[in-house]
């Protein structure tokens, strides 16, 4: 396994976007929905990220309702933050229970949370302001117009969105420049490639992927008995559910055979042929801990060729994931599922 990689590649963010690695580190685990996490051991995790040459950091305000801020401006205190570009998605409403309350886009809304985002990471501004879904009740023209004015006003550098369709794209498109779509994309979750990818890329708006080890089914470390807290939301995803967790975990296995011929590990393999997909995506790892951060960074120096890319394809087919990417009511939220 490569744990010693070199400084990742710096990329843009689409054609407008910042300047950024060409890999960046997801923060939403270190807080909320995977179950517990050591606020230490997480925190170290971003010191090691940075000092590995990761600069785009990517968090969400409802992540933990606030905590996954207030533990990123402590990692971040006595850092340059010029030289990081930090990501939020907004937007999420969430009860005292940890619930889903729905989406909140609207323009005021918009605005009062980034006041707040702004407050907690004590910073002067965001890098990149997304809202994580689309807001049914409110057009998307109204929630990027009022980025937009945020954007002048100095608060927000760049515009991006989450999980949209290629309609959506085009509209938002009309009226400021988006940065980038973050959007699910792993050998196990494909959906994007037929339309949302090629408009994306007609638009020069890059792609941020999350899920690249599909929640961890894809990082070689599942195991089909392994326990699962209450308060992590694979306990409810339906990749992890019974015969579909079975179906899954062969298709690891395969993949797994793959990575081994290459002297690399299942991980690092699926997060390189996220990144091979082209030089406009820039993959999000999830590590919550060092030693899972630097197994993501050896991704960096897996190489793969048009053989590996095959044997890679023909060990996870597309469309051969058992089970949908969320559950059913959660599946209905995304815009780019439709």
């Amino acid at each position: 396994m490569s744990t010693h990689a070199t400084t990742p590649a710096r990329t843009t963010l689409g054609t407008t976007g910042p300047e950024t690695s060409a890999l960046g580190l997801g923060l939403m685990g270190m807080s909320d929905l995977y179950g517990p996490a050591d606020e230490a051991e997480s925190i170290a995790t971003v010191h090691a990220a940075l000092d590995a040459g990761v600069t785009l950091l990517d968090t969400g305000d409802f992540y933990g309702m606030g905590h996954n801020e207030l533990l990123l401006h402590e990692a971040l205190r006595g850092r340059d933050r010029a030289s990081v570009q930090i990501s939020v998605k907004f937007g999420a409403q969430r009860g005292p229970d940890n619930g889903w309350l729905g989406y909140d886009a609207s323009p005021a809304g918009t605005k009062t949370a980034l006041a707040y985002s702004l407050r907690r990471l004590r910073t002067d501004h965001i890098d990149v302001y997304r809202p994580a879904r689309l807001d049914p009740k409110v057009p998307i023209e109204e929630t990027v117009g009022a980025i937009a004015e945020m954007v002048k006003a100095g608060y927000v550098r760049h515009i991006g969105l989450s999980e949209v369709g290629a309609e959506t794209l085009r509209r938002a498109a009309a009226v400021h420049p988006i940065s980038d779509l973050q959007i699910e994309y792993s050998l196990l979750s494909r959906s994007l490639e037929t339309e949302v990818l090629p408009t994306a890329r007609e638009l020069g708006i890059g792609i941020t992927a999350y899920g690249v080890l599909s929640r961890g089914l894809l990082s070689g470390h599942w195991t089909a008995g392994r326990e699962v807290g209450a308060t992590d939301f694979r306990g409810f995803s339906p990749r992890f559910q019974g015969e579909n967790l079975d179906r899954n975990l062969a298709l690891v296995e395969a993949l797994r055979t793959v990575a081994e011929a290459k002297g690399a590990t299942v991980a690092q393999t699926a997060i390189a042929w996220v990144a091979s997909r082209g030089s406009d995506i820039v993959p999000l790892v999830g590590a919550r801990r060092r030693d899972r951060l630097a197994e993501a960074l050896g991704s960096l120096d897996v190489h793969l060729t048009a053989a590996d890319l095959a044997a890679i394809e023909a060990a996870v087919p597309e469309g051969s994931a058992a089970g949908d990417r969320y559950a059913a009511a959660q599946m209905a939220m995304l815009d780019s599922e439709r």
